[in-house]
């Protein structure tokens, strides 16, 4: 099991990764939402944005707006680094069960284009 703190690097490092993408992919498929990564194993919660500029920044606390997130995540603390270090297929961990995505399904067809 991976520390909070390994899985808030881990959460910068994917900010990072997206980061990467090109601004004609990030202009065709982002829409400014919230989002909340839950890790299952640690009970610990990281909130943040995937907007236009990136993803991110994560943090221990809630916005303040008191909205719930658009996009919500569960994933257990070893399968986030697996997935950002690009050892774990985020459709094949989906499909298994190992990543949780609440999301409308707009959302959902647009980080699939993403990730």
């Amino acid at each position: 099991m991976a520390t909070v703190e390994e899985c808030r690097v881990a959460l910068r490092k994917l900010g990072e990764q997206f980061d990467e993408l090109d601004q004609a992919s990030r202009a065709k498929h982002v829409v400014e939402r919230s989002i909340s990564c839950h890790i299952s194993d640690l009970g610990v919660t990281f909130y943040g944005r995937i907007h236009h500029g990136g993803l991110g920044p994560f943090a221990d606390l809630p916005p303040t707006d008191g909205r719930p997130a658009n996009v919500k995540l569960t994933i257990g603390s070893d399968d986030l680094i697996a997935l950002v270090n690009g050892e774990l297929d985020m459709g094949r961990a989906v499909f298994g069960g190992r990543v949780k995505v609440d999301a409308s399904f707009g959302d959902l067809l647009r980080l699939r284009k993403l990730l």
